[in-house]
């Protein structure tokens, strides 16, 4: 298979529909022997020419830890104060002493890359475009809608029901079901948990934000970023904010993650056993902008592969309930910034742009 053109009439659309119909994505290209990155992937120049810099500084994004999250005293206290203003200033921050054991983070890392390294055969069963599936594979979600690919293969789980048993859980591929299905039961204790946080920062009732979100209604998304060939023409996953209240990151120890914060980029740097945790475009929406869901993206490497497991905490997509500023947030002197919408609403918008365009802004009130 031929990736690019050397003739004027190179026509993209062939590229990214022989890429697609092939179903191995990044993955299949480098074991093609790629050693140059296919046009497809090469991002525009005007793009290169607005680029943020690097910061350069020794900056790291907040690191709060736990060990006394649950301890209704001054140590309690502090904690959800670092969380709150985490959140509002950063958007981003890192866990430590979280208490999920070290054995589940590494198993379900090593799960995720066998699934992206076993037979190409194997994968393509699960291969698609459809993201109402409960369980598919695929690379780059958006290709008919960037103007560049992304390096970046992805196994994306959709338990975004509350129902049980979750569909979802049997149809997970079985070469990493288990090791998912353990660490799942962790983060969503903890989902609860920060969102517990969070809404006694705002001033809420502590059940107020968990109410909303139902953190059983979870989508997972396992990365497999493959070692690049020519990393500076190209991203790992373009800039982007997430869809959903909370998103929980697990990565391993090669790095990439970047945060934009205050017009540079913040590189995000692995700390051994952390979480990460961002702040999504839908819990900035019901906050009315006191928390801030900002824009990250992740840098490819001549090394690899690098493995990512997020965790998107989005609610039963299904639900009718309408969601928009909580009205104990608002007032007239801070009037509703977001108009309401369901969250299929949400998700048709998401699922319908490029990455790098937030949903939302789509739902800000017009003046």
């Amino acid at each position: 298979m031929i990736y690019g053109s050397q003739f004027n009439t190179y026509d993209r659309n062939i590229d990214l529909k022989a890429f697609d119909e092939s179903k191995t994505g990044v993955k299949g290209l480098v074991d093609a022997g790629t050693e140059k990155l296919p046009s497809i992937f090469v991002r525009p120049q005007e793009d290169l020419s607005k680029e943020f810099e690097t910061c350069k500084e020794d900056l790291a994004i907040p690191v709060i830890d736990l060990a006394h999250v649950r301890q209704r005293d001054s140590q309690g206290e502090e904690i959800i104060r670092r969380i709150i203003w985490a959140s509002e200033k950063w958007g981003f921050f890192q866990l430590v002493n979280h208490g999920i054991p070290l054995e589940v983070l590494d198993k379900v890392i090593e799960g995720v890359r066998m699934f992206h390294e076993q037979d190409g055969e194997v994968k393509k069963e699960y291969y698609s475009r459809d993201p109402k599936k409960h369980v598919w594979f695929t690379s780059n979600r958006d290709l008919y809608h960037s103007k560049a690919a992304n390096w970046r293969d992805t196994l994306y789980v959709n338990s975004g029901s509350i129902s049980e048993p979750d569909p979802a859980h049997e149809l997970l591929p079985p070469i990493c079901r288990e090791v998912i299905l353990a660490y799942m039961n962790h983060v969503i204790k903890h989902g609860g948990l920060l969102l517990e946080q969070l809404s006694v920062g705002l001033g809420l009732e502590p059940d107020h934000l968990v109410e909303m979100c139902r953190t059983k209604a979870w989508n997972l998304s396992g990365h497999y970023y493959p070692a690049c060939p020519e990393p500076d023409l190209t991203l790992g996953t373009s800039k982007h904010s997430d869809p959903s209240f909370l998103t929980i990151l697990l990565q391993d120890q090669i790095g990439g993650l970047q945060v934009l914060h205050q017009n540079q980029w913040v590189n995000v740097k692995p700390v051994p056993g952390a979480l990460i945790v961002n702040i999504g475009d839908i819990l900035q929406i019901v906050s009315n902008d006191k928390l801030q869901s900002v824009y990250h993206r992740v840098i490819p490497k001549k090394v690899g592969p690098r493995i990512s497991i997020a965790t998107f905490l989005t609610g039963p997509v299904s639900s009718p309930k309408m969601y928009g500023p909580i009205k104990e947030l608002v007032s007239e002197e801070n009037p509703p910034i977001y108009k309401e919408f369901t969250l299929q609403e949400f998700f048709e918008q998401f699922f319908t742009r490029p990455l790098d365009q937030p949903v939302i802004q789509y739902f800000r009130q017009t003046i």
